[in-house]
């Protein structure tokens, strides 16, 4: 600290370093949205690490990521809201609507169900795609360790099938082997629905970029994602 500024730091220096950092952080949280042309909206729920009164603790975040037309991401929101519940996820949309987010065209989750609850009250038909990346895990929790292998190259074929078509096939085929060969997993599957497959009502060239929100995660965290597929490689 004393190198940082330059001789010794005291309360005063402190005390003016942590207004001017509070003021610029809730300036950030309360910037307008209106003229961002986000087009896609990406939602997630996460945990940090942090100290608190000198312990370490874990502290829930709720993230907001848009996708502005070109592609760009950018970060819009980042709420410490003691969970995931129904009405944290609706306040944190509450206030991207209030300060003018313009409806996007389509929002990926992680599948929570309190945040899928606040979305249908709030934008009752809006398209959501699931994150793939997040149902790869759930369906490995429901198997035997043994099983994980062969369930991970079925989905991975099926996720990653090259037509809308194969996809559909390769969904009917895993949901008839693993309901003889393991209930739970095809049950998983089932559960998420068709929101699942969202991203097969896109361009081609955008199934890359809807299928997960695993990639978006690391960009809140600040963290440069490999340059590799990466919801590919999740589910390696």
């Amino acid at each position: 600290m004393n190198a940082v500024f330059a001789g010794p730091v005291g309360k005063d220096v402190v005390s003016r370093v942590w207004r001017k950092a509070k003021g610029d952080w809730d300036a950030w949280n309360a910037r307008s949205l209106a003229e961002e042309p986000i087009v896609r909206l990406i939602l997630d729920g996460t945990v940090a690490r942090v100290r608190l009164d000198r312990k370490a603790t874990s502290v829930s975040l709720l993230v907001a990521l848009g996708v502005r037309a070109d592609g760009q991401k950018v970060l819009l929101a980042i709420k410490t809201m003691g969970g995931e519940s129904e009405a944290a996820w609706r306040a944190l949309l509450d206030d991207l609507v209030q300060r003018g987010l313009p409806r996007p065209e389509l929002v990926v989750v992680d599948g929570a169900p309190g945040l899928e609850k606040a979305l249908a009250a709030l934008w009752p038909d809006m398209a959501v795609q699931r994150c793939t990346v997040h149902k790869h895990r759930n369906l490995l929790a429901h198997a035997p360790e043994r099983l994980h292998e062969e369930i991970s190259n079925d989905y991975k074929d099926m996720i990653y099938a090259a037509t809308k078509p194969e996809i559909e096939g390769r969904r009917k085929a895993f949901v008839r082997k693993w309901r003889l060969k393991c209930r739970a997993v095809a049950d998983s599957l089932e559960e998420a629905g068709d929101k699942l497959f969202t991203f097969t009502r896109f361009p081609l060239s955008q199934w890359k970029s809807i299928r997960t929100s695993k990639r978006d995660r690391a960009i809140a965290r600040g963290v440069q994602a490999p340059h590799q597929d990466p919801d590919r490689a999740a589910l390696r």
